[in-house]
């Protein structure tokens, strides 16, 4: 990441992290913004623009998902959670307030790069690319002409399964958790059966992944949802 127009706010009280991660961005040429409670974060938000935002949860003024609700109010800006509480309804209930992304402390700076890069990616494509086509690894989606090829041949999807697929692959690379996918694909009356999403992941990754069984794209998030992954 050499981009020197990109911003990034760490919401974050615990000041070593920040100075971590204030260095770890520094040295990739990204401006780098911090605050240490919700309230000025939110302000900060306001005022600067960032083009990614990284919240811990806890923080001392307000929970981080509050943050993230009320900053969903007015922006799409892409939001990464990087917090100690590794409870998987913490994790779900995070990202249905509107987070991109979990990554759990301890962390590693690597990683933590490699996520701001997949968000800056999905935001960008979102922003500037009217293209009707997606490809990840051997499978291209034309939502235009509503057809999926893999290798260049045609794969029949059954219409649940393409309403899924395109789903994961228009928000590719941000966790989506259960509750957002089956009211996407299924509607408000199935958000509690997530046994449906099991179903036709497997069959999704039957008809279009390498080796169902260790997945290259699509991704499980235990206990939380599903990813894809490898977009180009």
């Amino acid at each position: 990441m050499t981009e020197s127009a990109i911003t990034v706010l760490l919401i974050e009280d615990d000041k070593p992290i920040r100075r971590l991660v204030q260095v770890s961005l520094e040295a990739e040429s990204i401006r780098f913004l911090e605050s240490d409670t919700g309230r000025k974060g939110l302000s900060l938000a306001a005022s600067a623009r960032p083009d990614l935002i990284i919240i811990d949860l806890g923080l001392p003024d307000m929970d981080g998902a509050d943050v993230i609700r009320q900053l969903r109010d007015w922006s799409s800006v892409p939001v990464i959670v990087l917090s100690a509480r590794t409870r998987e309804e913490e994790k779900v209930a995070a990202l249905d307030a509107g987070a991109d992304d979990y990554l759990t402390k301890p962390f590693g700076v690597p990683e933590l790069l490699a996520r701001i890069r997949a968000q800056l990616r999905r935001r960008n494509r979102s922003a500037s690319d009217p293209s009707s086509k997606l490809q990840f690894g051997a499978i291209e989606i034309d939502f235009e002409m509503r057809t999926v090829r893999r290798e260049g041949q045609p794969v029949h999807l059954t219409p649940i399964e393409y309403r899924l697929l395109t789903s994961l692959a228009r928000h590719a690379g941000r966790v989506l958790t259960h509750r957002q996918l089956l009211h996407e694909v299924w509607g408000p009356s199935r958000v509690e059966s997530p046994h449906y999403l099991r179903i036709y992941m497997g069959h999704l990754r039957q008809k279009l992944e390498r080796d169902p069984a260790q997945p290259e794209h699509i991704m499980t998030e235990t206990g939380v949802g599903y990813r894809l992954v490898g977009v180009l």
